[in-house]
């Protein structure tokens, strides 16, 4: 009986580990962005992703010799992002935006060639304020 007993709480504790894992990767701001590199971009949304942990949103940048840079901004959570009252259809593709960030660390393109970014946040082009906050602080406000 007391074999079973051990048993059940080892299996029971292994459980519990397994699932927190997860909770355990999940990366802070100061892990993967550099609070020092500050920036100000302004373009076009090509492509968001309202997904969990973080949504995304990417933005075509073009310089004055018409070269386009495409960033990978990491937003907040779609959770905080809706409690600011915004949710997966606030951004258009093809909108408008400026968007205050900052970059990644280690200054490598993601996957698809963007440049990746953490946004503190996103304005229209009529002036209105979009994602507000970073995962670089605790409050988010409205």
């Amino acid at each position: 009986m007391r074999i079973r007993i051990s048993s059940l709480v080892v299996t029971a504790c292994a459980s519990l580990l397994t699932v927190a894992l997860p909770v355990l990767a999940h990366h802070s701001f100061a892990a993967e962005y550099d609070s020092t590199k500050a920036i100000t971009v302004k373009g076009t949304i090509v492509k968001l992703d309202w997904v969990n942990p973080h949504a995304y949103f990417w933005v075509d940048v073009k310089d004055a010799s018409g070269k386009v840079t495409t960033y990978a901004f990491e937003a907040l959570s779609p959770n905080a992002l809706a409690r600011q009252g915004w949710n997966r259809d606030s951004l258009k593709k093809g909108e408008e935006v400026t968007v205050d960030g900052y970059l990644a660390k280690d200054g490598k393109p993601l996957a698809d060639g963007s440049i990746h970014a953490n946004s503190k946040g996103v304005t229209r082009a009529d002036g209105r304020k979009v994602f507000q906050g970073s995962s670089a602080d605790e409050a988010y406000t409205k």
